[in-house]
Protein backbone atom coordinates (compact mmCIF):
# COMPACT_ATOMS: atom_id res chain seq x y z
CA UNK A 1 0.00 0.00 0.00
CA UNK A 2 1.33 3.39 -0.97
CA UNK A 3 0.03 6.73 0.27
CA UNK A 4 1.39 10.16 -0.63
CA UNK A 5 1.02 13.20 1.63
CA UNK A 6 1.97 16.84 1.25
CA UNK A 7 1.72 19.81 3.60
CA UNK A 8 0.56 23.12 2.18
CA UNK A 9 1.74 26.61 3.10
CA UNK A 10 -0.47 26.62 6.21
CA UNK A 11 1.00 23.33 7.45
CA UNK A 12 -2.16 21.30 6.76
CA UNK A 13 -1.51 17.74 5.63
CA UNK A 14 -3.24 16.62 2.46
CA UNK A 15 -3.23 13.30 0.64
CA UNK A 16 -2.31 13.38 -3.04
CA UNK A 17 -2.02 10.85 -5.84
CA UNK A 18 1.20 12.02 -7.50
CA UNK A 19 4.76 12.08 -6.19
CA UNK A 20 5.82 15.72 -6.13
CA UNK A 21 8.68 17.71 -4.68
CA UNK A 22 8.52 17.92 -0.86
CA UNK A 23 5.99 15.11 -0.42
CA UNK A 24 5.96 12.18 1.99
CA UNK A 25 5.62 8.71 0.43
CA UNK A 26 4.44 6.15 2.99
CA UNK A 27 4.91 2.53 1.89
CA UNK A 28 3.31 -0.16 4.07
CA UNK A 29 3.91 -3.73 2.85
CA UNK A 30 4.34 -2.40 -0.71
CA UNK A 31 3.92 -4.53 -3.78
CA UNK A 32 6.78 -5.11 -6.22
CA UNK A 33 5.16 -2.74 -8.71
CA UNK A 34 5.02 0.05 -6.10
CA UNK A 35 8.67 -0.46 -5.20
CA UNK A 36 9.75 -0.32 -8.85
CA UNK A 37 7.59 2.77 -9.46
CA UNK A 38 9.09 4.71 -6.53
CA UNK A 39 12.64 3.61 -7.35
CA UNK A 40 12.36 4.71 -10.98
CA UNK A 41 10.49 7.92 -10.18
CA UNK A 42 12.95 9.15 -7.54
CA UNK A 43 16.13 7.40 -8.73
CA UNK A 44 16.52 5.46 -5.46
CA UNK A 45 18.52 2.20 -5.25
CA UNK A 46 16.27 -0.84 -5.06
CA UNK A 47 18.15 -2.10 -1.99
CA UNK A 48 17.10 1.01 -0.07
CA UNK A 49 13.45 0.05 -0.59
CA UNK A 50 13.80 -3.70 -0.09
CA UNK A 51 16.10 -3.87 2.95
CA UNK A 52 13.57 -2.43 5.48
CA UNK A 53 11.10 -5.17 4.44
CA UNK A 54 13.37 -7.83 5.96
CA UNK A 55 12.20 -8.57 9.51
CA UNK A 56 15.77 -9.45 10.55
CA UNK A 57 17.36 -6.31 9.10
CA UNK A 58 19.71 -4.52 11.51
CA UNK A 59 19.54 -0.82 12.36
CA UNK A 60 21.93 1.32 10.34
CA UNK A 61 22.42 4.52 8.36
CA UNK A 62 23.72 4.47 4.80
CA UNK A 63 24.30 7.06 2.07
CA UNK A 64 24.28 6.64 -1.70
CA UNK A 65 24.83 9.85 -3.67
CA UNK A 66 22.05 12.22 -2.54
CA UNK A 67 19.93 9.46 -0.96
CA UNK A 68 20.21 8.61 2.73
CA UNK A 69 18.76 5.41 4.20
CA UNK A 70 18.03 5.18 7.93
CA UNK A 71 16.81 1.84 9.29
CA UNK A 72 15.67 1.63 12.91
CA UNK A 73 13.57 -0.82 14.89
CA UNK A 74 10.23 0.33 16.23
CA UNK A 75 7.94 -1.40 18.75
CA UNK A 76 4.86 -3.25 17.66
CA UNK A 77 1.99 -4.63 19.72
CA UNK A 78 -0.33 -7.33 18.43
CA UNK A 79 -2.82 -9.87 19.80
CA UNK A 80 -2.66 -13.65 19.77
CA UNK A 81 -5.61 -16.02 19.31
CA UNK A 82 -6.49 -15.61 23.01
CA UNK A 83 -6.41 -11.79 22.81
CA UNK A 84 -3.23 -11.59 24.87
CA UNK A 85 -0.86 -8.72 24.09
CA UNK A 86 2.33 -9.63 22.20
CA UNK A 87 5.18 -7.12 21.99
CA UNK A 88 7.76 -7.28 19.22
CA UNK A 89 9.92 -5.00 17.07
CA UNK A 90 9.98 -4.44 13.33
CA UNK A 91 12.37 -2.51 11.04
CA UNK A 92 11.32 0.90 9.75
CA UNK A 93 13.11 2.44 6.81
CA UNK A 94 13.36 6.20 6.25
CA UNK A 95 14.79 7.41 2.96
CA UNK A 96 15.76 11.05 2.62
CA UNK A 97 15.81 11.68 -1.12
CA UNK A 98 16.60 14.91 -2.88
CA UNK A 99 12.93 15.60 -3.71
CA UNK A 100 10.89 13.83 -1.03
CA UNK A 101 10.82 11.76 2.15
CA UNK A 102 9.96 8.05 2.10
CA UNK A 103 8.98 5.69 4.91
CA UNK A 104 8.76 1.96 4.31
CA UNK A 105 7.66 -0.80 6.66
CA UNK A 106 6.10 -4.26 6.59
CA UNK A 107 3.20 -3.35 8.89
CA UNK A 108 1.09 -0.34 9.68
CA UNK A 109 1.87 1.47 12.92
CA UNK A 110 0.26 4.14 15.13
CA UNK A 111 3.35 6.30 14.55
CA UNK A 112 2.30 6.81 10.95
CA UNK A 113 -1.23 7.63 12.06
CA UNK A 114 0.06 10.40 14.33
CA UNK A 115 1.53 12.20 11.32
CA UNK A 116 -1.29 11.33 8.92
CA UNK A 117 -3.85 12.71 11.40
CA UNK A 118 -1.78 15.89 12.02
CA UNK A 119 -1.25 15.09 15.71
CA UNK A 120 2.43 16.13 15.58
CA UNK A 121 3.18 19.83 16.00
CA UNK A 122 5.47 21.71 13.60
CA UNK A 123 5.34 18.90 11.07
CA UNK A 124 6.13 19.63 7.43
CA UNK A 125 6.76 16.99 4.78
CA UNK A 126 9.36 19.15 3.01
CA UNK A 127 11.52 19.42 6.16
CA UNK A 128 12.97 15.96 5.69
CA UNK A 129 15.66 16.01 8.39
CA UNK A 130 13.30 17.28 11.07
CA UNK A 131 10.66 14.79 9.91
CA UNK A 132 13.06 11.88 10.43
CA UNK A 133 13.99 13.17 13.90
CA UNK A 134 10.30 13.49 14.83
CA UNK A 135 9.75 9.88 13.80
CA UNK A 136 12.72 8.79 15.94
CA UNK A 137 11.29 10.72 18.89
CA UNK A 138 7.90 9.03 18.54
CA UNK A 139 9.59 5.64 18.31
CA UNK A 140 11.49 6.28 21.56
CA UNK A 141 8.31 7.42 23.35
CA UNK A 142 6.45 4.38 21.98
CA UNK A 143 9.08 2.10 23.52
CA UNK A 144 8.58 3.86 26.86
CA UNK A 145 4.79 3.52 26.59
CA UNK A 146 4.95 -0.21 25.83
CA UNK A 147 7.50 -0.74 28.62
CA UNK A 148 5.05 0.79 31.10
CA UNK A 149 2.33 -1.54 29.79
CA UNK A 150 4.64 -4.53 30.22
CA UNK A 151 5.39 -3.39 33.78
CA UNK A 152 1.67 -3.24 34.62
CA UNK A 153 1.03 -6.64 33.05
CA UNK A 154 3.93 -8.11 35.03
CA UNK A 155 2.44 -6.78 38.28
CA UNK A 156 -0.93 -8.34 37.43
CA UNK A 157 0.67 -11.69 36.60
CA UNK A 158 2.63 -11.55 39.86
CA UNK A 159 -0.61 -11.15 41.83
CA UNK A 160 -2.16 -14.10 39.98
CA UNK A 161 0.91 -16.24 40.61
CA UNK A 162 0.73 -15.63 44.36
CA UNK A 163 -2.76 -17.15 44.34
CA UNK A 164 -2.73 -19.83 41.65
CA UNK A 165 0.83 -20.93 40.79
CA UNK A 166 -0.34 -22.18 37.39
CA UNK A 167 1.78 -22.73 34.30
CA UNK A 168 -0.26 -20.15 32.37
CA UNK A 169 1.09 -17.26 34.43
CA UNK A 170 4.65 -18.55 34.18
CA UNK A 171 4.39 -18.72 30.38
CA UNK A 172 3.03 -15.14 30.38
CA UNK A 173 6.07 -13.99 32.37
CA UNK A 174 8.31 -15.82 29.90
CA UNK A 175 6.67 -13.95 27.00
CA UNK A 176 7.17 -10.64 28.80
CA UNK A 177 10.84 -11.46 29.36
CA UNK A 178 11.26 -12.32 25.68
CA UNK A 179 9.63 -9.03 24.65
CA UNK A 180 11.99 -7.10 26.93
CA UNK A 181 14.99 -8.81 25.33
CA UNK A 182 13.75 -7.75 21.88
CA UNK A 183 13.17 -4.21 23.11
CA UNK A 184 16.60 -3.92 24.71
CA UNK A 185 18.39 -5.21 21.61
CA UNK A 186 16.43 -2.89 19.29
CA UNK A 187 16.91 0.16 21.53
CA UNK A 188 20.67 -0.35 21.69
CA UNK A 189 20.84 -0.71 17.89
CA UNK A 190 18.78 2.45 17.46
CA UNK A 191 21.06 4.27 19.88
CA UNK A 192 24.11 3.43 17.77
CA UNK A 193 22.40 4.84 14.66
CA UNK A 194 21.39 8.07 16.44
CA UNK A 195 24.88 8.56 17.87
CA UNK A 196 26.24 8.16 14.35
CA UNK A 197 23.72 10.72 13.07
CA UNK A 198 24.84 13.16 15.75
CA UNK A 199 28.55 12.78 15.08
CA UNK A 200 28.58 12.35 11.29
CA UNK A 201 27.67 14.72 8.48
CA UNK A 202 25.04 12.52 6.86
CA UNK A 203 22.25 14.98 7.63
CA UNK A 204 22.32 18.74 7.47
CA UNK A 205 20.98 19.84 10.83
CA UNK A 206 20.27 23.24 12.29
CA UNK A 207 20.62 24.02 15.98
CA UNK A 208 16.98 23.11 16.67
CA UNK A 209 17.45 19.81 14.86
CA UNK A 210 20.51 18.95 16.94
CA UNK A 211 18.61 19.73 20.13
CA UNK A 212 15.76 17.49 18.98
CA UNK A 213 18.19 14.67 18.18
CA UNK A 214 19.77 15.03 21.62
CA UNK A 215 16.29 14.81 23.16
CA UNK A 216 15.64 11.65 21.14
CA UNK A 217 18.91 10.11 22.35
CA UNK A 218 18.00 10.94 25.97
CA UNK A 219 14.53 9.35 25.56
CA UNK A 220 16.07 6.31 23.90
CA UNK A 221 18.65 5.94 26.66
CA UNK A 222 15.90 6.19 29.26
CA UNK A 223 14.02 3.42 27.45
CA UNK A 224 17.18 1.26 27.41
CA UNK A 225 17.66 1.68 31.16
CA UNK A 226 13.98 1.01 31.80
CA UNK A 227 14.03 -2.15 29.66
CA UNK A 228 17.18 -3.44 31.37
CA UNK A 229 15.69 -2.74 34.81
CA UNK A 230 12.46 -4.58 34.00
CA UNK A 231 14.45 -7.47 32.51
CA UNK A 232 16.48 -7.81 35.71
CA UNK A 233 13.36 -7.63 37.89
CA UNK A 234 11.48 -10.13 35.73
CA UNK A 235 14.42 -12.55 35.69
CA UNK A 236 14.67 -12.37 39.48
CA UNK A 237 10.91 -12.84 39.77
CA UNK A 238 11.02 -15.95 37.57
CA UNK A 239 13.80 -17.43 39.73
CA UNK A 240 11.94 -16.56 42.92
CA UNK A 241 8.69 -18.16 41.78
CA UNK A 242 10.56 -21.24 40.56
CA UNK A 243 12.04 -21.57 44.06
CA UNK A 244 8.61 -21.03 45.64
CA UNK A 245 7.03 -23.71 43.46
CA UNK A 246 9.87 -26.12 44.24
CA UNK A 247 9.55 -25.38 47.96
CA UNK A 248 5.78 -25.90 47.86
CA UNK A 249 6.33 -29.23 46.15
CA UNK A 250 8.78 -30.27 48.86
CA UNK A 251 6.27 -29.31 51.57
CA UNK A 252 3.52 -31.35 49.91
CA UNK A 253 5.78 -34.37 49.48
CA UNK A 254 6.93 -34.12 53.11
CA UNK A 255 3.31 -33.94 54.30
CA UNK A 256 2.23 -36.92 52.19
CA UNK A 257 5.24 -38.96 53.34
CA UNK A 258 4.43 -38.21 56.98
CA UNK A 259 0.78 -39.26 56.55
CA UNK A 260 1.91 -42.45 54.79
CA UNK A 261 4.21 -43.37 57.69
CA UNK A 262 1.50 -42.63 60.29
CA UNK A 263 -1.03 -44.79 58.43
CA UNK A 264 1.53 -47.55 57.90
CA UNK A 265 1.90 -48.23 61.65
CA UNK A 266 -1.74 -49.40 62.26
CA UNK A 267 -1.45 -51.44 59.06
CA UNK A 268 1.68 -53.14 60.40
CA UNK A 269 0.04 -53.93 63.76
CA UNK A 270 -3.09 -55.26 62.05
CA UNK A 271 -0.92 -57.37 59.74
CA UNK A 272 0.80 -59.03 62.68
CA UNK A 273 -2.46 -59.90 64.41
CA UNK A 274 -4.15 -60.93 61.20
CA UNK A 275 -1.79 -63.83 60.49
CA UNK A 276 -3.26 -67.35 60.51
CA UNK A 277 -0.90 -68.67 63.25
CA UNK A 278 -1.08 -69.00 67.00
CA UNK A 279 -0.72 -65.48 68.50
CA UNK A 280 -0.34 -64.13 72.04
CA UNK A 281 -3.58 -63.05 73.73
CA UNK A 282 -5.67 -64.47 70.86
CA UNK A 283 -8.04 -66.05 73.40
CA UNK A 284 -8.26 -62.82 75.36
CA UNK A 285 -11.77 -61.26 75.00
CA UNK A 286 -10.41 -57.69 74.60
CA UNK A 287 -7.65 -58.57 72.13
CA UNK A 288 -9.27 -56.58 69.30
CA UNK A 289 -9.64 -53.47 71.47
CA UNK A 290 -6.03 -53.84 72.57
CA UNK A 291 -4.87 -54.05 68.98
CA UNK A 292 -6.76 -50.88 68.10
CA UNK A 293 -5.41 -49.15 71.18
CA UNK A 294 -1.80 -50.05 70.31
CA UNK A 295 -2.30 -48.80 66.74
CA UNK A 296 -3.69 -45.47 68.00
CA UNK A 297 -0.84 -45.04 70.50
CA UNK A 298 1.86 -45.70 67.87
CA UNK A 299 0.24 -43.39 65.29
CA UNK A 300 -0.26 -40.64 67.87
CA UNK A 301 3.34 -40.78 69.06
CA UNK A 302 4.61 -40.66 65.47
CA UNK A 303 2.27 -37.76 64.63
CA UNK A 304 3.50 -35.76 67.65
CA UNK A 305 7.14 -36.36 66.69
CA UNK A 306 6.50 -35.25 63.08
CA UNK A 307 4.54 -32.22 64.28
CA UNK A 308 7.40 -31.10 66.54
CA UNK A 309 9.81 -31.48 63.64
CA UNK A 310 7.39 -29.36 61.51
CA UNK A 311 6.85 -32.01 58.89
CA UNK A 312 3.27 -30.75 58.58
Amino acid sequence: MMKIFLTNEDGALQETTEITCGCWVNLVAPTEQEIIHVANKLQIPMDFLRDPLDEEERSRIEKDDDNILIIVNMPLMSKDEKENAIYDTIPLGMIIASDCFITICLKDNPIFHSFAQSKVKHFFTNKKTRFSLQILYLIATSFLKYLKQISKMTDEIEKQLQQSMKNKELFSLLNMEKSLVYFTTSLKSNNIVMQKMLKSNYLKMYEDDQELLEDVIIENQQAIEMAETHTTILSGMMDAFASVISNNLNIVMKFLTSITIILALPTMVASFYGMNVKLPFQEYPYAFVGTIFISIILSSITAVIFWKKRFF
